[in-house]
């Protein structure tokens, strides 16, 4: 049985940075860097979930813009296959910016792999250990959107 489910994200961008959530996998212990957000809840809409991932995960409030991309994830695709392949998430990603500080001390649902949160430079971007991987060509050096909305089937 396939698991579908959708996903909403949170692009935040400041001073030609971009706010990733710093993760530590449980089984590799790899370092990596992941979109603010996480799965819709049954009756909620894509801007109340990503609202209260943010507050969930960096305790902090957040105004939604327009979206920025989609990204379909169809697990049995990808290198991840051999713990996703039942997985078909559709990824929402608006552009959002922060209406108060980050406080960790106030997120109400800390992700278990979750380590803390970074801003990464658009120039780094593409050495960086991100995921989704396609965000590393999406933007170029200076925060410029360089694709489609629609990025499809891709990790």
């Amino acid at each position: 049985m396939i698991n579908l489910r959708n996903s909403v994200k949170a692009i935040i961008i400041k001073d030609n940075k971009i706010l990733f959530m710093k993760q530590k996998a449980k089984d590799s212990g790899e370092v990596y860097y992941i979109l603010p957000g996480g799965g819709q809840d049954g009756g909620e809409t894509f801007i109340d979930a990503v609202k209260r991932e943010c507050m969930e995960e960096l305790g902090v409030e957040i105004e939604v813009g327009e979206i920025g991309f989609i990204r379909e994830y169809i697990g049995k695709n990808h290198e991840f296959s051999y713990k996703h392949s039942n997985t078909h998430q559709i990824e929402y990603m608006f552009f959002c910016s922060l209406k108060t500080q980050i406080e960790i001390s106030k997120a109400t649902h800390v992700d278990p792999e979750q380590t803390g949160y970074d801003w990464i430079n658009f120039p780094e971007i593409k050495n960086a250990n991100i995921y989704p991987k396609i965000l590393k060509s999406v933007f170029n050096d200076k925060g410029v959107i360089t694709t489609p909305v629609y990025l499809g089937d891709v990790n």
